[in-house]
């Protein structure tokens, strides 16, 4: 992966810190790019180790599920729990619909209310199931300092719907500065393309507004983002100074893209999301198995929360035998695990398994549709069942040849399979016990890539 490192104003990069709470040592695993104000390093080490902090992240509803670009995010976040700090998920219910510039060319499309609550309350259970899965198979609380809560989770639209118009703009909009404003690098890009609205316009003076608000009722001192996030966070930062005269700092993380420059997980316009609804735990699993040599180590370190002694173990014995892909699988294994559960895992691995390794056990203990997804692309065939019925008889029946003479040719060659055992006698006489799986289902195979599933009437 590449990661962009932006250049603004007032940003220094974060050198590594050793110290219990010190979120600043995962510098040491690349996680953060930069802080700000670009001299409040020494101050910002001070605060976490004196007392325990509180830090937020945002997430706008533009989807009804996040995707693994926003991983990284939710890591920083569960590290802050870890190290004993008050993690907040800021969901932006009112920011969601004005819909943030950043990156982006041209203007969201404007989500009615409806859609944005729907949004909502899945981006919520996400989040919710990630850290309980977090706490469940990863946290060694006993060794660990403890949190302060669980993550708390609260949505913007909760204060803006009670604030009007008029008294929003005199009493914050106020705070702003037009040339400072303008000169944001998302203001500029759009203006130099295509245009911006002025709902979009908006958004950095609502997020700082956030920024204010969770001060006042959290003590909220740290704001964690993406790298692309900067503008935003430097806009709260200035909107607290000027009015509640305290000095808060915002963290930011490298932002992941791909060779091609697409965020991380949206190659080829194809999220990988965490719903399993739409991206189910076997593709989330392959989508990391399948990540580059050259990728997985920093992915390990980003991702997952192993530590640099076992991932450089994991690393050399990877690079001794590279075929055999043992850092992608522990990258999958552990990912998976955190946003799917162990169910999850476990039917990620049974399907790879039944897929890669050619196990019929585990082709077996899939249901139709696992199987479906398993062997994209394959015909569906029904055949009702009858004593005597050969390989041949039910091979035609499935359409699996063009004729009986090709059927029979073929097969006898070697290039027919039964639940990937090739089988060369078309005058065998099908069997229950032997050729139907325990999921009531038969897998044919002609040659290496043509699979029918038969199901039995």
């Amino acid at each position: 992966m590449i990661i962009k490192r932006l250049h603004q104003p007032l940003v220094t990069q974060i050198r590594g810190c050793h110290h219990g709470k010190n979120i600043l040592s995962l510098s040491d695993r690349g996680f953060f790019q930069a802080l700000f104000p670009g001299n409040a390093e020494p101050e910002i080490r001070k605060r976490f180790i004196t007392k325990p902090q509180t830090i937020y992240a945002g997430f706008d509803p533009t989807a009804d599920s996040l995707h693994v670009g926003n991983l990284l995010v939710i890591m920083g976040l569960i590290h802050c729990q870890r190290g004993g700090h008050q993690p907040i998920a800021l969901l932006g219910g009112a920011t969601g619909r004005i819909g943030d510039p950043s990156g982006r060319n041209s203007e969201r499309s404007l989500m009615d209310v409806s859609s944005v609550e729907h949004n909502l309350s899945a981006i919520q259970r996400q989040i919710e199931t990630i850290f309980e899965n977090h706490e469940k198979f990863f946290w060694n609380k006993k060794s660990a300092a403890p949190a302060l809560s669980r993550v708390k989770i609260v949505n913007n639209a909760d204060w803006y719907r009670n604030l009007s118009v008029v008294g929003f703009i005199a009493n914050i909009g106020r705070h702003f500065r037009l040339g400072d404003m303008i000169t944001m690098s998302s203001v500029q890009q759009r203006l130099q393309g295509d245009g911006m609205s002025f709902t979009e316009f908006t958004y950095q003076v609502f997020q700082a507004y956030d920024w204010l608000h969770l001060l006042k009722e959290y003590d909220c001192q740290f704001q964690l983002g993406g790298s692309d996030q900067m503008g935003n966070l430097v806009a709260g930062h200035r909107l607290i100074g000027r009015t509640a005269k305290k000095s808060v700092y915002g963290l930011t993380l490298p932002l992941i893209t791909n060779e091609e420059g697409n965020k991380f997980g949206k190659s080829a316009g194809n999220a990988i999301w965490l719903d399993q609804d739409k991206t189910s735990p076997f593709s989330f699993y392959q989508f990391f198995i399948r990540i580059a040599d050259s990728e997985v180590e920093n992915l390990l370190k980003l991702l997952t929360l192993l530590p640099l002694k076992e991932i450089d173990e994991i690393m050399v014995q990877h690079k001794q035998v590279p075929e055999l892909r043992q850092a992608q699988q522990k990258l999958a294994q552990q990912i998976t695990l955190l946003v799917h559960g162990e169910t999850g895992l476990q039917k990620a691995e049974t399907i790879s398994s039944a897929l890669y390794k050619g196990s019929v056990e585990a082709l077996g203990k899939l249901n139709l549709n696992e199987v479906k997804e398993c062997f994209a692309g394959a015909a569906l065939c029904e055949i009702l069942p009858a004593p005597g019925m050969t390989i041949l008889e039910a091979a035609m029946k499935c359409k699996c040849f063009a004729s009986e003479r090709d059927a029979m040719r073929i097969i006898t060659a070697g290039g027919f399979y039964i639940n990937q055992n090739q089988t060369k006698n078309i005058a065998e006489v099908l069997s229950p016990s032997v050729h139907v799986l325990e999921n009531g289902l038969t897998l044919f195979r002609v040659g290496k890539k043509n699979y029918y599933i038969v199901t039995w009437l």
